[in-house]
């Protein structure tokens, strides 16, 4: 079996977490290939000291890997993302960050999951992406035009609204004043777009989410869309520039740039653990339906 890793490093809460996780792996005599950069910092903070192939970003990320291991929390996650890219190599998320919604694997029970991957007791959890283009040039998205939880785009340098004129495939839906508008996956629907109002999808649903950021208009609710569906946007406001996010790839665009975001055609798969259903999650992370009653 062959492991790819990718991590953050956090001061003081990692190292335990890493530890366990490359023990348990050599024990188990599994092959590892980890992420140049984030193997540097463990020779340098001496976590580890044997060495490993390597890689350094999607290009070169051997495709016979079985599993790419990312340990951090879901922003890592989503970093771990353009790693694997269309390449098809499953993500398994170990939480060593805080809530950590999509990074299943708690730093408790390292051992007894893992098992379940050397037994290959898992499943996959595909995850639709949306992709992003547009008539100005996006500084960082040339290959990275895909999010795993959702594009956005906000005010920048101003607290003006601005104004985002929305259209499904060429139909016009509506002008949207406000702070920003959200168009979330039905991974991030846990994400950013529930922190606005917006509703949750179980991954598996087609669909996409468009929720408007601290909308002056009070009749603008958060809507469920198909995802064969191209959204259109052109946002305009007393500023010359708007920010647009891909996850947590955020670049300045100038007003009157024409986005276009649709469905990618490839997926990222996720691991999902026994046990470590979507459900469960909702209820142990969220605390969904939390009622002393109960």
């Amino acid at each position: 079996m062959k492991v790819a890793i990718y991590g953050q490093y956090y001061q003081n809460s990692t190292e335990p977490i890493i530890r366990d996780i490359f023990v348990f792996f050599n024990k188990n005599n599994v092959e590892l290939v980890i992420q140049d950069e984030f193997l540097a910092i463990l020779y340098e903070k001496d976590i580890i000291k044997k060495e490993y192939n390597t890689f350094h970003d999607y290009d070169d990320l051997d495709r016979n890997v079985d599993i790419l291991v990312s340990i951090g929390g879901d922003g890592t996650i989503l970093r771990a993302a353009t790693l694997v890219r269309d390449s098809g190599i499953p993500i398994l998320g170990i939480n060593a960050g805080r809530l950590g919604f999509l990074a299943t694997v708690q730093k408790e029970n390292i051992d007894e999951l893992m098992r379940y991957i050397i037994d290959k007791n898992y499943t996959l959890s595909p995850r639709t992406l949306l992709s992003l283009e547009s008539t100005e040039k996006i500084p960082g998205t040339e290959n990275l035009n895909f999010a795993m939880n959702e594009i956005s785009v906000n005010r920048k340098d101003t607290t003006s609204m601005i104004t985002i004129e929305t259209y499904l495939n060429d139909e016009y839906l509506n002008s949207y004043w406000a702070d920003g508008l959200i168009i979330s996956t039905p991974t991030g629907s846990t994400g950013y777009s529930l922190s606005c109002g917006g509703p949750i999808l179980m991954p598996a649903v087609e669909s996409f989410v468009i929720t408007p950021i601290a909308p002056h208009n009070l009749n603008a609710r958060p809507f469920v869309i198909p995802d064969n569906v191209e959204i259109k946007l052109k946002v305009s406001g007393r500023e010359e520039h708007y920010l647009v996010s891909l996850d947590s790839r955020v670049a300045s665009i100038s007003n009157k740039t024409v986005l276009t975001i649709k469905k990618t055609p490839f997926q990222i798969n996720m691991v999902e653990l026994p046990e470590k259903s979507f459900l469960k999650t909702l209820r142990t992370k969220l605390l969904w339906g939390e009622d002393k009653r109960n």
